[in-house]
């Protein structure tokens, strides 16, 4: 195998995913442990995988917290009714069919051959038990997503009606967000009656069952024996909470972990060169950005903002910090996603003018403040401390405070900071998930409106993009939309960047979707060495 390659996602995953048939041998009553691929490469039936991730899942229930490191073990967890693939179309997959059949009301068609990981069978009333679920808001995190459905009907065993409130065309990509898994209808009616917790005993259809959660260290997934689809070919996989990065990348060279997760640009060209590892690079979705409590002072002057915005040199950060892994953000969403304002520019900078809006605000000499963020990303932690010190030149000293994962988004979510530096990735690659909950006054704190901006006008604007049918109308309201927020700045967009992973040379298989999901359904060890 050649090394030292870079897996560009622009092409579905299926270009490597080619699985062939087992040779002639002349009996046909036994199976092959293993079997080789049109690529000529032997897939390993079996094998025990690891994955190393930067932080601890919050919780493993799909209707809970909208993070990362949950959203990746989920995703093998559970399955929903359409997916969508890493060219970013939304197709079938526990529904075998959907369509809208008027304005308003959707139709699947499910899939009779599924059952739960529990033995519960998968059918309408389960679908219609779980999307009751997600758009409760006494269990729901994620009400953004799904809060346009008025009801579900079921109309026969394996046929549902999903009737939103109004015209909604973005419904599948929605549908596909990992907020659609399907639970069990057994599970969520014991944990109704105190019986179980979903966040810790998840029960999905997918092709890994959960067996344990050391929080902290691990999370292990065995093999479905019972599963609808091909079986998987590994027998499990750990997904281990590493927060150091350089250990994450050591454990790709000894073996320890056939996949580390959340590399930074720095230690690229480190994995480029292992003869035992290789580098994938994903085009995202995501965004990183500088954000504002805007209820707080003296983040509620717009002029403060703005200063702020005209005092950070963007492009110094991108080149020094991503080395060509990423680009200059100049939106919330970038043009990878439905909707996005391709005329737009990013704030210039420009600390001269920085300064005389900090006077005009009645902060010529400047203030104290502090900048939270998170050891999730050592990306933020870099933003953090760069705007920190590009800051200075006009007065403002800002404290940078690090914090774990789950602390940074209970605080942020709560209002208790001032500045923040953080990311967000529009995953359904629509520009109703980039703009809606991180803007609309609906959605303040936790769901993603952590700017706790409230606006009218934009509430206003962002409600009727989401219903307009017309997709050139849609898309001429979300440019008005981006250009309102380009003055308002309820946040500063940074950064478009690439997700970096360092993956084993004899592991193959895997599929990392911009959705942030990644699946090991597919995924094998090679006959090939990998160097150790």
């Amino acid at each position: 195998m050649m090394k030292n390659w870079k897996i560009y996602m622009y092409l579905p995953m299926l270009a490597v995913l080619m699985v062939g048939c087992a040779g002639d041998d002349g009996e046909q009553d036994e199976e092959p442990e293993d079997s080789t691929s049109e690529n000529g490469v032997e897939e390993v039936e079996g094998g025990d995988a690891v994955m190393a991730i930067s932080s601890d899942p919050v919780d493993l229930d799909p209707h809970g917290s909208n993070d990362g490191p949950s959203t990746i073990v989920r995703s093998n967890i559970y399955e929903n009714l359409v997916e969508q693939t890493s060219d970013l179309e939304i197709e079938p997959h526990l529904a075998q069919s959907y369509e809208q059949i008027d304005d308003v009301t959707w139709e699947f068609i499910l899939r009779e051959d599924v059952t739960f990981h529990d033995g519960e069978p998968f059918n309408a009333e389960a679908v219609k038990a779980n999307i009751e679920r997600a758009i409760n808001p006494d269990v729901s995190n994620r009400l953004f997503l799904l809060d346009m459905i008025d009801r579900v009907e079921v109309m026969d065993e394996y046929t549902v009606h999903i009737i939103t409130e109004y015209p909604f065309g973005a419904l599948p990509a929605n549908l596909a967000h990992d907020t659609g898994g399907m639970i069990s209808p057994a599970a969520i009616e014991d944990e109704d009656n105190g019986d179980t917790n979903i966040a810790t005993n998840p029960v999905g259809t997918g092709a890994f069952t959960f067996d344990s959660w050391d929080q902290g260290y691990e999370v292990v997934l065995t093999k479905n024996e019972d599963y609808w689809g091909e079986d998987a070919h590994l027998d499990s996989v750990a997904i281990r909470t590493v927060p150091e990065q350089g250990t994450r990348v050591g454990m790709l060279s000894t073996g320890e972990a056939q996949v580390s997760q959340s590399l930074e640009a720095a230690n690229a060209n480190q994995v480029e060169e292992m003869e035992e590892a290789e580098l994938a690079v994903y085009p995202s979705l995501a965004m990183d950005y500088v954000g504002f409590n805007t209820q707080v002072e003296p983040f509620d002057d717009v002029r403060v903002r703005q200063a702020i915005a005209l005092a950070i040199d963007h492009e110094a950060i991108v080149e020094g910090l991503f080395e060509g892994y990423g680009s200059v953000a100049d939106s919330p969403i970038n043009d990878r996603v439905f909707g996005y304002h391709e005329d737009l520019d990013a704030p210039e900078y420009d600390p001269e003018r920085a300064a005389e809006l900090l006077a005009e605000a009645g902060y010529e000499d400047g203030f104290e403040t502090s900048i939270w963020t998170s050891d999730i990303n050592s990306n933020y932690v870099f933003i953090a401390e760069i705007v920190q010190d590009q800051l200075t030149d006009i007065g403002i000293n800002a404290d940078v405070q690090i914090m774990e994962w789950a602390t940074f988004l209970e605080t942020t979510g709560n209002g208790d900071h001032e500045m923040q530096v953080a990311g967000w990735t529009t995953v359904t690659a629509d520009a109703d998930y980039g703009l809606y909950p991180l803007f609309h006054t609906d959605y303040q704190g936790a769901e993603g409106n952590r700017s706790f901006y409230s606006n009218d006008e934009l509430d206003a604007m962002l409600e009727s993009a989401r219903q307009e049918i017309d997709e050139d109308e849609r898309i001429a309201q979300y440019r008005e939309i981006q250009e309102f927020l380009r003055e308002e700045l309820p946040m500063v967009s940074i950064a478009f960047q690439d997700n970096l992973f360092g993956v084993s040379s004899n592991f193959e298989g895997y599929d990392r979707r911009s959705n942030g999901k990644f699946l090991f359904k597919d995924a094998y060890f090679t006959d090939e060495e990998a160097g150790y």
